[in-house]
């Protein structure tokens, strides 16, 4: 092979990857030994056969050599491309004297697909183990990587024996192998590299090269068709790639056996490849080999949102009147943080986030994109909140070559099949019951929002600044009986404490309530210069699905930028029966709040000249409640409470709940002014505003209280 066509094939191929929209992303490059080494990957795609050669040399900095579909280079397009790029052909007749010469000197690595085929359907399983289903015709992977690397390893294991006890054979198997650097080779060793490529989402769309097909072709086959949407998406829309490299398997320890033994030993020359004990030999532990790949390879797969809604849609019990949509998605919600807490199997990194918006708005669209595809292609029906699937698309056999058209959904579920333990979890999870599964998932947010609390107040304690630990800690009071529920949510630099005379006073009115804490409060003025708006959203959305589950009517409200929060969730969530915003932020009269913007770009340049140390990350605060709030305001927090604002304020038109807003005529934070505009802008046909004659900002604490909480009290009574 030519180096320099090698070279200028990778650089065409780095040029031409700026124009895909992919998103790729390498893991386990440490699994990579020197020396000679096989990689074995599944296959999905023709384009595999492109982009993982240059992804391997860029790592290894080796050329990188593959086999490839005959049928590839029937294209003169496609030929002259594939062969600079280290393609070869299946069918060339010195396919295994060119694998096996390039990898014994280890200036070549190779990649082979034991599938032997693209696996379209994902499907590899039958009778408990690896087998593969074209066109009705069942074959098991293929052991061609095994093999060679049984035999690269034992001629170097023969050279290696013949250098001391016969130099004519050595220098023989020198010659036929065309070794120049004898030391190398010797000195290295045979591995095989498993490595899995996950695709998400992996449901074919239409894209550039479909388009201009079905414009240049006058009718184009449905296999095509399938080939240009599935291989286009993956170039040219959002699809995030998953590269990963598994353990290397050594291929030295599978020499082991008497009668391998003797043929390395032995000074005659001698036939290893035609011998007939030897050929039954390296069979079997080529097999054995195969079989470790081939489990290596799809013990990677990076769980995806495809996955768990397909594998928990198939296993769901079949019901006359349908699958509850909120069911489903807390089935879905349950299963992810299953296995992101296992820490056992490989998962996507949306996975790490916060997974709490699968059952709020679904605002990422994970549920909607699956339920346009399960729709489109007919497994699903969707009417009056409840899903109707045609159990039938999971049993009945898609044709090989369109199924990713016409089957995406069964695509999927396959996919999970190979980790055996994870199709039995998601199937488990699929068969429990409605009640079953609403209490597990509240009984694991709950834990998670103390694990969470207690984590962040560990990591970011400051002795003699951060309160005691019983301030930040969420406040959940409960009912024998199922109330109606009230979500209180406190402000900024504050923590649950805020809330707690409140919390009791509806308590003993009969409501249940819950008081969350917002992520990065409760803690210290550091942990709260670190954490986003969206994270103390998150912390709200935890706390409402709690309720949720506790009981069946519920009722918002919040102070300050709590009652901000408050607003905000209304805007996007339906179950909810009215709100209420206690001093809602939308003008800060703080002077401190104007000079964030010049404060924050000061910083930035700081921190560009490498001056951290006289960066302004924080300005005094004078609480109102100091054995409650912090004494130390970050500016990243005051601009993460501007951008709340910021993007609520255009949503308050859409707010239809019923709803109050109190405030206070002389807060001395927030502008009474900005309030009323709020309160003017929101959507709802009911609303209410009172304005009270205190002179401090925080009016749920202190005298007077109780004319307040009778008036909020009030106003809940009318929706409960």
């Amino acid at each position: 092979m030519n180096r320099f066509a090698f070279e200028l094939s990778s650089y065409t191929l780095k040029t031409f990857s700026g124009f895909s929209k992919a998103s790729i992303k390498i893991s386990g490059k440490h699994n990579i030994p020197d020396g000679s080494v096989i990689f074995t990957a599944n296959h999905f795609t023709r384009i595999e056969t492109i982009f993982l050669p240059y992804h391997i040399h860029n790592i290894t900095k080796k050329e990188i050599w593959s086999l490839a579909s005959a049928e590839l280079f029937d294209v003169p397009v496609l030929q002259g491309f594939l062969n600079n790029l280290g393609a070869v052909s299946t069918k060339d007749p010195h396919r295994d004297e060119l694998i096996l010469k390039t990898l014994l000197s280890g200036d070549v690595q190779w990649i082979i697909f034991p599938e032997g085929m693209m696996v379209k359907n994902k499907k590899l399983i039958k009778k408990e183990q690896f087998a593969l289903s074209d066109e009705g015709v069942v074959k098991r992977p293929h052991t061609g990587a095994a093999i060679v690397a049984l035999r690269s390893e034992f001629y170097r294991e023969r050279l290696r024996r013949m250098k001391d006890l016969n130099g004519s054979e050595f220098d023989r198997l020198v010659n036929v192998f065309e070794i120049e650097n004898i030391d190398k080779v010797l000195t290295q060793e045979t591995h095989i590299v498993p490595i899995n490529i996950t695709y998400y989402p992996a449901s074919p769309k239409e894209n550039i090269l479909s388009s201009i097909a079905q414009i240049v072709m006058k009718e184009s086959s449905k296999r095509v068709m399938d080939e240009l949407m599935t291989e286009g998406s993956m170039l040219f829309t959002n699809v995030d790639i998953n590269i990963r490299f598994g353990e290397p398997i050594n291929i030295k320890g599978y020499l082991n056996d008497p009668y391998i033994e003797s043929m390395l030993t032995v000074r005659r020359k001698i036939k290893f490849d035609d011998d007939i004990n030897a050929k039954q030999i390296v069979r079997q532990f080529s097999i054995k080999i195969m079989e470790k790949y081939m489990s290596a390879v799809y013990a990677m797969t990076s769980f995806n949102y495809d996955h768990v809604l397909a594998c928990i849609l198939k296993h769901f019990p079949y019901r006359e009147d349908g699958i509850d949509i909120y069911e489903f998605k807390c089935k879905v919600y349950f299963a992810i943080l299953w296995l992101v807490s296992s820490k056992t199997y490989f998962v996507s990194d949306n996975f790490q986030s916060n997974q709490i918006h699968l059952l709020t708005d679904d605002r990422f669209k994970r549920f909607a994109d699956f339920f346009a595809i399960a729709e489109n292609t007919n497994v699903i029906k969707i009417k009056d909140g409840k899903i109707f699937k045609d159990q039938t698309k999971f049993i009945t056999k898609s044709n090989f070559h369109t199924i990713r058209i016409e089957n995406p959904i069964l695509v999927m579920a396959n996919e999970v099949e190979p980790v055996k333990e994870v199709e039995e979890f998601l199937k488990k999870v699929a068969q429990k019951s409605n009640d079953e599964i609403l209490g597990l998932v509240k009984d694991r947010i709950i834990e998670k929002i103390e694990k969470d609390f207690s984590q962040d107040y560990n990591d970011h304690y400051i002795e003699g600044e951060s309160k005691q630990k019983n301030i930040g800690r969420p406040l959940f009071l409960k009912h024998e009986t199922e109330q109606a529920g009230i979500l209180l949510i406190h402000g900024y630099m504050a923590a649950p404490e805020e809330m707690k005379a409140f919390a009791h006073y509806l308590h003993e009115k009969s409501f249940i309530v819950y008081v969350p804490r917002l992520k990065g409060h409760g803690t210290s003025p550091e942990d709260l210069a670190k954490t986003s708006y969206e994270q103390w959203i998150e912390s709200v959305e935890e706390a409402f699905i709690v309720l949720r589950h506790s009981c069946k009517k519920i009722i918002v409200g919040g102070f300050s930028t709590g009652a901000g929060l408050a607003l905000e969730l209304s805007t996007r969530v339906d179950d909810i029966a009215a709100v209420f915003a206690v001093a809602p932020p939308m003008r800060l009269q703080d002077l401190g709040s104007y000079f964030v913007p010049a404060i924050d770009a000061w910083n930035a340049m700081i921190k560009k000249i490498n001056l951290d140390s006289i960066a302004k990350e924080f300005i005094e605060n004078h609480p109102e409640n100091p054995h409650i709030n912090y004494v130390r305001n970050p500016i990243a927090g005051i601009h993460q409470l501007e951008k709340l604002m910021e993007q609520l304020e255009p949503k308050l038109k859409t707010i239809n709940k019923p709803t109050l807003v109190v405030q206070s005529r002389k807060d001395p934070v927030v502008d009474p002014k900005g309030t009323l505009n709020l309160f003017e802008r929101l959507g709802s046909d009911i609303k209410e505003y009172y304005l009270f004659d205190y002179d401090r900002h925080g009016i749920l604490i202190g005298e007077g209280v109780k004319r307040i909480y009778k008036a909020i009290e009030n106003f809940i009574k009318q929706w409960v």
